[in-house]
């Protein structure tokens, strides 16, 4: 499982060095002021000014430093070293206040020594992780009583075909082998032309909410959406402003939010 993680550590590392390069990411814009947060998370987190947010799986740390901008207290969590000291240059560069912390977050339990009021993570995080109920108690560990946890992902019913094909090609649940494959370039910059080694693993509805019920949060909010907010995958079209689908997946789930609420 080690020879895994070091594996994914090494691709988000090289990605790190690139991304924020990128037209996908737009740093020109996002020095000059604008959110990388889309819609979907903004209205469902409502004013987070004064707030304390623990945001998991940062990468280079765009949407925490967004967060920042809109008067959160942010610490950023990621397992890439590169990816976190990009994100320190740029709340420097901006000058905030966010800190950021290199960890694996199935091993963040111990690290923090804190709570916060919100606990957020977003797009494409869950297929890195080989298992989840860890995950759920990292969660619920580092929330305040009261304190809500949101998330906004990519739906597993998409994962589970071929974007090109739209075939079925993965499974649906966690069968605890990875799938291993070679990913030329990246989500960000597909033709960047590099071969990489990724693996990655399947999680259900019922697994990933399942893993938050178990730690002890509150399901208050489970909401799915028929387009991604992001044109990250091969063969998609805009088919409303900032709202993309896969031309072999229409009618398919895209994307699906989770609100959930620690106990007083």
């Amino acid at each position: 499982m080690q020879n895994y993680i070091n594996d994914n550590q090494a691709l988000w590392d090289d990605w790190a060095q690139f991304h924020p390069q990128t037209t996908f990411y737009d740093m020109e814009a996002f020095m000059a002021g604008a959110s990388s947060l889309k819609p979907i998370e903004r209205e469902a987190l409502g004013d987070v000014n004064g707030k304390s947010l623990l945001h998991l799986q940062c990468h280079f740390g765009q949407d925490s430093l967004s967060w920042a901008r809109l008067g959160a207290e942010v610490t950023g969590v990621d397992f890439s070293a590169q990816a976190i000291e990009q994100a320190r240059q740029l709340n420097e560069q901006l000058g905030l206040s966010a800190h950021f912390l290199q960890s694996d977050v199935l091993q963040l339990r111990g690290k923090l020594q804190r709570a916060f009021d919100i606990v957020f993570t977003s797009y494409g995080t869950i297929v890195w992780l080989p298992e989840l109920s860890e995950w759920g108690r990292v969660v619920a560990e580092h929330l305040k009583p009261g304190g809500t946890f949101f998330m906004a992902e990519f739906h597993p019913g998409m994962y589970m075909f071929d974007f090109e094909s739209g075939r079925y090609a993965y499974s649906y649940f966690n069968e605890g082998a990875p799938y291993t494959e070679q990913a030329s370039g990246s989500y960000a910059q597909p033709d960047e032309g590099t071969l990489r080694t990724e693996h990655t693993w399947s999680h259900s509805l019922s697994e990933i909410i399942g893993a938050l019920l178990q730690a002890g949060l509150v399901l208050s909010d489970f909401q799915e959406y028929p387009y991604s907010p992001y044109n990250c995958f091969p063969n998609m079209e805009e088919v409303a402003p900032g709202r993309w689908q896969c031309r072999e997946l229409r009618g398919a789930p895209h994307l699906y939010t989770l609100m959930l609420h620690k106990p007083r």
